[in-house]
This record gives structure tokens, C-alpha cells and sequence, in this order.
């Protein structure tokens, strides 16, 4: 116990049954470092600093009933070396770093009566790796007979499971597992994605899993310039996609690109272009991917001539209004730098309101250019950010394609910033102070 060990002492009697070094300096089990002690039953290695454990180490350890390997390093176990160890009863692992469990890697432990794979990086395992546990299949062959099995406890808790589509058939064995096999702790949580995060595996239902479909809604786009630009494809897909935008082959810096989810298995990626300029026409290709393949959809942008105006603020009617087609819109939050807006459609807006999309333009009140943001089915509020304090400015939200009309208009004065305003109080009070000293002086 805590002595300054590097390695297995070599020269071990070779009747010895219980070898016990902790808190010491061990890095690794080489082949071969228990070769001459064929009697050992009890192993416990536990909190040294073993990063690498050889596919040979236990070998010649066939009475080897416990071993014990908590608060190490280890980052993954050749689960083939304990062809080695037929006897092993108790093997914990709990405390290292193991992010993976191969489809096999219970395969070789047939009597096990204890298993501690808790406090790892465990974040995906196939269900097959149980399946295909003899341990559980003994237990499917004698389900309904007399025969006696003995109980093995499970320890699962406190790894970082993601609980997506990818764990989908774990979650099924957890929800359906029963003795002999015994979960020491059955309350396993989620710990991503956001939305499920804290969630206990009884309370979430997952959804197979889904190769992306990228769309957009308006893949041809003519813009004026100067006008800021904003392209967007949605994507459905399970588990999450990694979400990309190029144009003429190069990947586009990640601070201009907003990708966030929409639904469970929908993520709308935005792609900001600032003040576009003619040398910005081209073609724009989304791609999403995730381990079942990836999908792309491209939007073409051409740059134009600038937006002219006579009559302030300006609109540039993109297509003529259609009648019935109408939204009101409302501030439902005000703060110091921005607002939420809020918008309903009244009447006929579109065919189907669940596939109505909308144009939110907004800038100074009296400003010829607008920015257009475009909004995608389902949503109805939106959040404007970064505005000046105390500058008067105009919304608008429209179905796409179409002209705002009265009442889909807003007008308003961001919030004044408030530190400036307290500090012109005070000022306003040493001013008034100063002149009642000034007019009670005789």
C-alpha cells in the first residue's frame, strides 16, 4: 500500500493466492506478470496509475476469481485476455476512462457474479454486448424452469450516456433486464442531449435511427446589395447531424453559421452573409452528416442592383400580396438591447399553416435597407439582439414571398441603456441641489 511500485515484484511465491497493490505506481500489466503464480484468486490493483493492460497479462491466472482494477487510467480492456481467467467471478472497473464496449466484450466472462463498469466514459453500447453475455443467455434458456442460476449484479450508473437513437436498443435492455441479472443502481440517467439531459432512462422514449435529409425552402435567392443575407436549410435526421456550409468548395468560417434544433430530429442551420456584395453571388451548399451518410442541398444567391426607396421606411414588395395572406405581429418582450417578437397568421395565410414560412424584416425606422431573416414552419416568435439604446426602429413579419401590410408592422425605440440613465439621474439631482445653495445664499 502506497509504496513506490512500478512494476509486479518479480520472484512472487509461487503458492500465493492473494496479491493486493494500491495507491502505488503501476502504469501497466505487461505480458507474462503473473506467470509463475497459478494459484492466485485475488487480484486487487486498485488506484494506481495503469494506463495499458497487455492481452497476455493474466495469463496462466486459471483460479483467478476477483479481480479488481478501480481508479485507474485505463481506456480500453482487451476483453480477449480473459480467455485466460475461466474462473473469474468479480471484475470491477469502475473509476478509469473505458468510452467503448465492443459487441464481444463479455463473451469470455461466463461466470461472472459481479460486474462494476460505473464512473467511466461509457456513452454508447449496442445491446448486442449483452445479448451475447453468457451469463444472460443462460438466463433466456432456463426462463420458466426450476433450474437455479445464480444472480450477477450490473453496475452501470454515472457514465455520460447519450441518449440518442445510437442507445435506443441499450435502453430497451435496461427498461427489460430482470434476475439473474441485477442492476445495482436501475436509475441510469441521460447526460445529453440538452433536452433529455437529467432524464432517467424509464422516462424517455428513442426513436430509430435516420440518415439526414437537408431542404430548403427557396434554393434561388436574388438580394440587392448591401442588404444582410441570410440562407437556411433545414435538416431532419437522428441522431444529430454535423452541419456544414461551403461555398466555391471552401468550408465557411463557423462564427458566420447558427445551427440549433427545432424539433427532436430537426436542426435549422442559418448561414449569415453581411452587407452582400456582388463578388457573394454564387452557389451555397448545405451539408449535414451523421454515421449513416450525409445529404447536401445547394442555394443560389445572386447579388443585384441596391435597394432604392423613395418613401421612408421602405419595403421592397417582393411579390404582389396575395388577398386572405396576412400576419399580426406583436413585441412580446422588451429588454435594454432587443426584442421577442411574436406573430400570428390571421385567416388564410397560407394553405397550410405548417408549412407557412414567414419574412421578418427589421432595421432603423428610417432606413432604405432592411435585413430579411427567414423564418421556417412551426415558429411563431423570434428574438432580435445587439440594437442601439434609445434608437427608433421597424419590424416587420410577412408570409415569404409576400408584401407587409398594415398591421404586420411595428415601431418602437429600443431601451435606453440603463447605467446611462441612473447616471443622468444623479446628475439631474446634484444639478438641482446645487442651485437651492445658490439661491439660499444671502
Amino acid at each position: 500500500m502506497s509504496a513506490l511500485l512500478r512494476q509486479i515484484p518479480a520472484n512472487i511465491p509461487q503458492d500465493i493466492r492473494k496479491i493486493r497493490i494500491e495507491n502505488s505506481h503501476l502504469t501497466e500489466l505487461p505480458r507474462g506478470s503473473f506467470e509463475n503464480i497459478s494459484a492466485l484468486e485475488y487480484l486487487w490493483l486498485n488506484f494506481n496509475n495503469i494506463t495499458v493492460m497487455h492481452i497476455k497479462s493474466l495469463e496462466y491466472l486459471p483460479a483467478l476469481k476477483e479481480l479488481r482494477l478501480q481508479g485507474n487510467k485505463l481506456g480500453s480492456v482487451p476483453w480477449t485476455a480473459f480467455q485466460d481467467t475461466p474462473a473469474l467471478k468479480i471484475l470491477d472497473l469502475k473509476h478509469n476512462r473505458l468510452d467503448v464496449l465492443p459487441e464481444h466484450a463479455l463473451r469470455y466472462l461466463p461466470n461472472l457474479t459481479y460486474l462494476d463498469l460505473s464512473s467511466n466514459q461509457l456513452t454508447i453500447i449496442s445491446k448486442d454486448v449483452f445479448y451475447s453475455w453468457p451469463v444472460y443467455q443462460r438466463s433466456q434458456r432456463a426462463e420458466g424452469q426450476i433450474e437455479a442460476i445464480s444472480n450477477a449484479v450490473l453496475a452501470l450508473h454515472d457514465n455520460p450516456w447519450i441518449c440518442d437513437c445510437r442507445l435506443r436498443g441499450f435502453v430497451q435492455f435496461i427498461k427489460s433486464v430482470g434476475p439473474p441479472i441485477i442492476l445495482m443502481n436501475s436509475y441510469l440517467t441521460c447526460s445529453s442531449p440538452k433536452f433529455r439531459a437529467g432524464k432517467f432512462f424509464h422516462e424517455v422514449e428513442l426513436n430509430s435511427c435516420m440518415k439526414p435529409l437537408t431542404t430548403a425552402l427557396d434554393t434561388n435567392l436574388t438580394v440587392p446589395v448591401g442588404l444582410n443575407v441570410t440562407l437556411t436549410c433545414f435538416v431532419q435526421a437522428s441522431p444529430s447531424p454535423a452541419v456544414s456550409w461551403t461555398y466555391a468548395l471552401k468550408l465557411l468560417r463557423a462564427f458566420n453559421v447558427s445551427t440549433k434544433p427545432i424539433s427532436e430530429e430537426t436542426v435549422r442551420s442559418e448561414l449569415l452573409i453581411p452587407a452582400a456584395r456582388p463578388a457573394d453571388t454564387g452557389n451555397y451548399t448545405c451539408t449535414a452528416a451523421n454515421f449513416l451518410g450525409n445529404t447536401s442541398v445547394t442555394i443560389t444567391l445572386r447579388v443585384g442592383a441596391p435597394w432604392a426607396s423613395t418613401t421612408p421606411p421602405a419595403w421592397a414588395p417582393i411579390a404582389p400580396a396575395e388577398p386572405g395572406a396576412h400576419v399580426e405581429v406583436r413585441i412580446a418582450k422588451q429588454t435594454v438591447y432587443g426584442i421577442t417578437l411574436e406573430w400570428f397568421a390571421v385567416a388564410a395565410a397560407a394553405a397550410d399553416p405548417g408549412e407557412t414560412w414567414y419574412t421578418l424584416l427589421v432595421g432603423r425606422y428610417d432606413a432604405a435597407q432592411k435585413d430579411a431573416i427567414y423564418i421556417g414552419p412551426g415558429v411563431n416568435t423570434y428574438s432580435v439582439t445587439d440594437l442601439l439604446p434609445a434608437t427608433k426602429y421597424e419590424v416587420c413579419v410577412a408570409v415569404r414571398n409576400q408584401a407587409p401590410r398594415k398591421r404586420q408592422c411595428v415601431v418602437f425605440v429600443a431601451g435606453s441603456d440603463i447605467s446611462q440613465l441612473e447616471q443622468r439621474e444623479k446628475l439631474i439631482h446634484i444639478i438641482v441641489i446645487i442651485c437651492a445653495m445658490m439661491f439660499t445664499q444671502p
